[in-house]
């Protein structure tokens, strides 16, 4: 019987190293997909796509950057 309840334990700890981000990972994914089709339409070369690729990565924290400067927080 201890054997079966250190078993569940162990588990469950197992599965609470388990990290869910919900909503905003999809929110983001979603971001970074419409910024790499945004960069890749308008690139003219290969190089101007690798970089619009680094581009729709971290656009999403300029753009918190920038609302958070214009709120002043």
């Amino acid at each position: 019987m201890t054997d079966e309840n250190n078993s569940t334990s162990h588990d469950h700890k197992k599965s609470r190293g388990m990290n869910y981000n919900g909503i905003s990972g999809g929110i983001y994914g979603m971001a970074f997909l419409g910024g790499v089709i945004y960069y890749l339409q308008h690139a003219t070369s290969f190089w101007a796509g690798v970089l619009g690729i680094f581009k729709a990565i971290f656009w999403p924290a300029v753009l918190m950057y920038k609302v958070l400067e214009l709120l002043k927080m």
